[in-house]
């Protein structure tokens, strides 16, 4: 199984640019385009939040036309420049997402099982988990005993970028660590919102960030740093499940690059 992670793509209305300068429909048009071309070819794709930049219905039009040529599956997870419900009235067709509440589900059917939380805070960049969320996810977890990937927008985790470290998941992450750590079964925990490619041990599990199909946070891990973006290669992070490993991940850049052919 083969999942491609797409994550924070930002996107404005159509010809719209993101800071006035970067053009996150182009960006997501390529990704799109790379994902349907790769080999062997992911069987879904997650989005990992910051699908707009505004939460605005005429973003989530874009969205939607963007995603349309995806040959495979599109699941959907809210981040902090979300917003719920036209997010979930431009996809209403997308039968996993609940009608009303916190924008959370499992997929199910796959070697694997996959859990969406929904972390957003409306107006605030830091992401949360209340007690609802979290007795959701528990009892989620206690159904069964598969593998289990879950997927949130903001990672509960220091990463060392003192921006983002400060607009993390800023309310649940102890409880969240707790619910993981008593569930051996959890093999992942995949979240966006940072802009880079990021791994780290986390609550007995692994714990990951992937990076942006547009632009990415500057790696700058001096404290204090202000906010910073850099145009390096767009990217997104494939998910492997190896029967015999577990979960192997790649970035896969998203662009033209000349394989180097040894004689």
């Amino acid at each position: 199984m083969l999942i491609a992670q797409i994550s924070d793509m930002h996107l404005k209305a159509p010809g719209e640019l993101l800071h006035g300068c970067i053009g996150t429909t182009d960006f997501l048009e390529r990704a799109v385009a790379h994902v349907n071309a790769l080999d062997p070819r992911p069987d879904i794709v997650i989005a990992t939040g910051d699908l707009v930049d505004n939460g605005k219905p005429e973003q989530y039009a874009n969205l939607k036309r963007t995603l349309a040529p995806l040959e495979m599956p599109v699941y959907l997870i809210p981040g902090n420049h979300d917003a719920r419900e036209p997010l979930r009235a431009a996809f209403a067709e997308h039968g996993y997402l609940p009608e009303s509440g916190y924008l959370q589900y499992t997929i199910e059917g796959l070697p694997v099982r996959l859990i969406a939380l929904d972390t957003l805070v409306p107006g605030k960049d830091h992401g949360e988990l209340c007690d609802e969320r979290l007795d959701w996810l528990e009892a989620r977890l206690s159904e069964q005993d598969r593998p289990t990937l879950i997927f949130m927008h903001h990672p509960p985790f220091d990463c060392g970028i003192s921006p983002f470290d400060g607009a993390r998941l800023m309310k649940g992450d102890v409880r969240l660590a707790e619910i993981v750590r008593r569930h051996g079964n959890v093999e992942r925990v995949m979240c966006g919102h940072v802009h880079r490619p990021i791994q780290v041990r986390w609550a007995g599990s692994v714990a990951s960030i992937a990076p942006s199909t547009a632009h990415q946070a500057t790696l700058d891990l001096r404290p204090g740093v202000g906010f910073s973006m850099t145009m390096e290669p767009p990217g997104l992070a494939l998910h492997q499940w190896l029967p015999r490993t577990g979960l192997v991940t790649h970035v896969s850049y998203i662009g033209d690059y000349e394989p180097v052919r040894r004689r």
